[in-house]
């Protein structure tokens, strides 16, 4: 085994962990503050800093993967996480809005520093000389284990509020964290990410118009999902439809799981086998497919009642959720495609800044627009901000 390839597996091992820590955090954060009696405007509230310092971290992290080197913004990163975990174990007195959305804060700034350092990683620690096929076939993977693991995320932190309780899952989780980043600390190379010229705080806005092209349909994309996804959806299945917090924690965790398997097996479906890698074509292609099924399923939301619906509604939510798996997959690889090898957390960094974005505006128009209209008005906003991805990929 090179040791390039010893590096990349420390690398997804520290992103595995940390992504069922996100995701049970995220399902925790939302059943438990729920259970509460918190609208679902103010459980959005709770995640506004965490997408708003998302955005900021995505920008800023790249530049300083770049300078210091990917190892120690993953690191950094990991650290961030246990202490926005620890800060959530206090008495439930403390935990106000203001706090809480302190804490989660912390959480989304070290997600995205954890995420950008991996996905950067790939880049950096394959051979110079690899195809693109192989490149697009390991970063479906990477992307597509990490979803899986987030959606199990979903599960345990479901399981784990009817178990042992929120700030019992929580000291569970830092623990294990901790354990994860000495293992890193020890096995990890130092030096691998960093720039050979240190890169100027005016190159953090990318002039590549190919990214930055690519930067906004992500962001589109992904406001796309989170309208619904984040918010919305759960409390809908619990206020309308009566399902506990293991059922919504389940549906979840399987939706996503799903998506992350999807997107693993993204290269076949899109014809790799075949030699075809994906273009800016093929970015087209699939966000074109995604754009009428919210615009579906919120007309089949507003003719049937809540009960008749649901089966079509978890039906259509699957469809979705495996196209909008091959879209993310493909948006995944072309970033890659489109960067520089030197310095590729700069571009990275840039794209997924615009990702965050996306799921900021998702995570703020879940609350709102569920607590005006319902689910159907979230998966209306839905299916036009496809309409937009779409719009934007023809420049591809």
């Amino acid at each position: 085994m090179s040791s390039n390839l010893r590096q990349y597996l420390v690398v997804t091992g520290v992103y595995w962990a940390f992504t069922i820590t996100d995701g049970a955090l995220r399902m925790l954060v939302v059943l438990y503050f729920h259970q509460r009696g918190y609208s679902p405007l103010e459980i959005a509230a709770l995640f506004l800093l965490y997408e708003i310092f998302g955005v900021v971290t995505n920008l800023i992290g790249g530049w300083l993967g770049a300078r210091l080197g990917l190892n120690k913004i993953m690191h950094l990163g990991v650290g961030l996480q246990v202490c926005a975990l620890a800060m959530l174990t206090v008495d439930p007195l403390w935990l106000s809005l203001p706090y809480v959305m302190a804490a989660q804060a912390l959480s989304g700034i070290a997600k995205d520093l954890n995420k950008m350092s991996a996905k950067s990683s790939i880049k950096i620690l394959m051979p110079e000389q690899s195809q693109q096929g192989q490149l697009y076939k390991w970063v479906a993977i990477l992307t597509g284990s990490k979803n899986s693991l987030k959606g199990a995320g979903f599960f345990i932190g479901a399981a784990l509020l009817t178990w042992i309780g929120f700030a019992h899952a929580l000291m569970a989780m830092a623990g294990a964290l901790v354990v994860v980043l000495l293992v890193s600390l020890i096995l990890l190379r130092q030096d691998f990410g960093k720039a050979k010229v240190k890169p100027k705080f005016s190159h953090l806005v990318s002039k590549d118009r190919q990214v930055n092209t690519l930067s906004s349909a992500r962001m589109f994309l992904f406001g796309a999902r989170d309208v619904w996804f984040v918010v919305a959806l759960p409390v809908y299945f619990q206020a309308a439809l009566g399902w506990g917090h293991t059922q919504v924690g389940s549906f979840m965790a399987c939706w996503v799981i799903g998506y992350g398997l999807v997107q693993s097996f993204a290269p076949v479906i899109t014809g790799l086998r075949r030699g075809k890698v994906p273009t800016g074509a093929t970015a087209l292609f699939w966000a074109a497919l995604l754009t009428g099924i919210p615009f579906l399923l919120a007309g089949a939301l507003s003719y049937y009642s809540a009960d008749g619906a649901q089966w079509l509604l978890v039906g259509g939510l699957l469809v979705f959720g495996a196209i909008f798996a091959v879209n993310s997959s493909v948006h995944s690889f072309l970033i890659l495609a489109y960067s520089k090898r030197e310095g590729v957390s700069l571009d990275v960094g840039f794209y997924y800044m615009a990702n965050a974005m996306g799921r900021l505006l998702g995570t703020v128009l879940s609350g709102w627009a569920y607590q005006r209209h319902g689910l159907p008005f979230c998966l209306v906003i839905s299916g036009v901000f496809l309409l937009i991805t779409t719009v934007i990929s023809r420049r591809l």
